[in-house]
């Protein structure tokens, strides 16, 4: 009860609300926007947060992370057009119902599924945090090192038909990693005599770069647009309402959607698809799916909704980000010497609570903007994807710039934004890139630890959490290699 009330204490300051304010506002804003998404927003967003406490930091950005997906529906339910990728799914059944004059009730479905599996997801990881404290301690150096491995691993294989390309991704961030002063003998790798590269190359630089300014360029060079959609007539508090008549759909959903967010590397889109294939196999009118089924826009929606709050599992109790989003988080511990792992849950543990509490006003408050500003934000939708690109561009050089005043941070910046750039034109997965270089460092660090302490490759996964991880990364990769073998045979 102490720690509750700790918690509250700490959540009640007027910076931590605004911070929480702001961020839900924006991160619904910036999801509405087709073309920009919570990476973007999030990636410009990173380096002002570095001068505020960790708190308001990571509340600010949990706000855009949490709330985006709200709005990433309303351009997928009016205009076919889905304001963040994970909401791709909703245009299935959310578009064909507004073309039947039901907008507001598909903006309803959309919104209360959120709602109740962001709520559902932090009420869990409430619950769970108990447990948390007790097992996160057992994690040693040998432990953390594999889950990051099993992180990485998942990662790649989630690229369905680009493994070998999300692998090549991911050992090129493992290798970006290794750049500079070696961390035991203070040697120099990969520096080639270049004295810029002996404090290697900066996570926010790479994260503004492959991520804002490759986005801003897309922008830039294609066809100048300016979406629009029609005013939304109607109650969405009824649509809201109707959730209540398919409460299986949506706690299935929902549930589904934080056990995913707790595996590293899994997220929103496998969330989406065990979701959304349940819902379609146990539906009594699965011939609607695809054409305005109200239990379709359900399942993905509330998937999706409840990864962000149980995507914090991994990062705050072992320090493994699960997706990129959460890898850019943790660049806030960092800054700050907090150290998330079984330490910071030892001995924050009112820091941690008042994170899920930070979410769970955050749901609150999205869903209370939402429904009195829906018409409001179909305004911003109208912005010309130039000018867009070109305040991206603005903004990303402006964040580079702010980090340290250093115009090399903004060289960095724009080289990775050519090669994001390139990688998005090409079609190649640019996730990867983010979580090798975080995970990479993460590995090199623990196994340097585990080592000094091991007789041996078999005493190395001798205790049990260890040897638990090692058979998960093997059945894994088996699992995927014995998929892979029978889709060949099935081709031939």
């Amino acid at each position: 009860m102490d720690t509750l009330f700790s918690a509250i204490e700490i959540l009640a300051r007027w910076e931590v609300l605004a911070a929480l304010v702001i961020g839900s506002v924006g991160g619904v804003i910036i999801g509405a926007i087709p073309g920009v998404g919570p990476p973007v927003a999030i990636a410009i967003a990173l380096p002002a947060t570095f001068a505020f406490d960790p708190i308001v930091g990571l509340t600010a950005l949990l706000g855009i992370y949490g709330s985006s997906m709200y709005g990433g529906a309303i351009p997928a339910i009016l205009i076919n057009t889905p304001g963040t990728p994970v909401n791709a799914l909703t245009t299935y059944n959310g578009y064909p119902m507004t073309q039947r004059g039901q907008a507001a009730r598909a903006l309803g479905l959309a919104y209360g599924a959120s709602f109740i599996a962001g709520v559902f997801s932090v009420l869990c990881l409430i619950l769970l945090a108990p447990v948390l404290a007790v097992v996160a301690p057992m994690f040693g150096s040998r432990e953390i090192f594999l889950a990051a491995l099993l992180g990485i691993v998942l990662v790649i294989l989630a690229h369905r038909g680009q493994v070998i390309a999300a692998g090549m991704m991911a050992f090129f961030g493992i290798f970006l990693a290794t750049v500079g002063m070696e961390p035991i003998r203070y040697t120099r790798r990969f520096t080639f005599d270049q004295g810029w590269l002996a404090q290697g190359i900066d996570l926010i630089a790479v994260v503004l770069g492959l991520f804002a300014i490759s986005q801003a360029l897309v922008l830039l060079i294609e066809p100048d647009k300016r979406p629009s959609a029609g005013r939304v007539a109607g109650s969405i508090w009824q649509g809201m309402r109707e959730i209540l008549q398919h409460k299986r759909v949506a706690g299935v959903s929902s549930a589904t959607g934080t056990t995913m967010g707790i595996l590293p590397g899994v997220g929103e889109f496998t969330a989406q698809f065990f979701s959304y294939t349940y819902a379609m196999k146990t539906s009594k009118t699965p011939d609607e799916f695809g054409k305005g089924s109200p239990e379709g826009l359900i399942a993905s929606e509330s998937a999706n909704n409840a990864v962000p709050a149980a995507a914090m599992i991994p990062l705050l109790a072992l320090g493994i980000p699960g997706e990129a989003l959460t890898a850019m988080m943790l660049s806030v511990f960092y800054v700050h010497n907090v150290v998330p792992g079984p330490g910071l849950f030892q001995n924050n543990m009112d820091f941690i609570v008042a994170l899920y509490l930070a979410l769970l006003l955050l749901n609150i408050a999205v869903v209370a903007f939402l429904l009195v500003s829906t018409n409001a934000i179909l305004k911003i939708i109208e912005i010309p994807t130039r000018f867009l690109g070109a305040a991206v561009l603005v903004l990303s050089f402006v964040g580079a710039y702010s980090m340290r005043n250093s115009l090399l941070d903004v060289a960095v910046a724009a080289g990775f934004g050519v090669i994001g750039f390139v990688l998005r034109r090409l079609d190649l997965p640019i996730v990867p890139i983010i979580l090798g270089m975080v995970l990479g460092d993460i590995m090199e660090n623990r196994l340097r630890t585990a080592m000094m302490r091991v007789d041996g490759p078999l005493d190395f996964i001798s205790r049990p959490i260890a040897a638990g991880l090692f058979a998960l990364i093997v059945l894994v990769i088996a699992l995927h290699l014995r998929t892979a073998w029978q889709q060949s045979r099935g081709r031939v």
